[in-house]
């Protein structure tokens, strides 16, 4: 394989895993967060999406980051009276993000994204053995 396209798959696997990591980090952070006041929507979970692109010039299948979706899931509901975000019988609707869920995608988007960095690494090494190779 060519070692320049090889290095474009990795970079747009990285960069694809890191947008992937910063959506999950958001849900996690929300997880937990009250509406501010009664009958307000509270956080809904976001879920990343990505689109394939080919590089013209290497013709490389990329992968990129797409538009962000909102997932439809229904709202938890959590009973809580005393907050003010409260209905008539004391249910506060919660944001419908599953913490165990969101912790698991970013390890998997995590393992991803060290995959994408080992083939990069794999590939550096490879042209240092390439231009050691030539030298001689």
């Amino acid at each position: 394989m060519d070692f320049i396209k090889s290095m474009h798959i990795a970079a747009s696997g990285l960069k694809a895993q890191s947008s992937r990591m910063r959506v999950i980090a958001e849900n996690i952070a929300n997880a937990d967060s009250a509406p501010a006041s009664a009958g307000a929507e509270p956080y809904r979970r976001k879920i990343p999406t990505f689109s394939q692109q080919v590089d013209r010039e290497t013709g490389a299948s990329l992968i990129e980051a797409g538009r962000v979706r909102r997932d439809n899931a229904p709202f938890r509901t959590k009973y809580d009276p005393g907050n003010p975000a409260a209905n008539a019988r004391g249910e506060v609707r919660m944001p419908n993000v599953n913490s165990l869920i969101e912790n698991m995608d970013m390890r998997e988007a995590q393992r991803s994204y060290e995959a994408n960095l080992n083939m990069v690494t794999a590939t550096r090494r490879m042209i240092s053995k390439t231009l050691e190779i030539l030298k001689a």
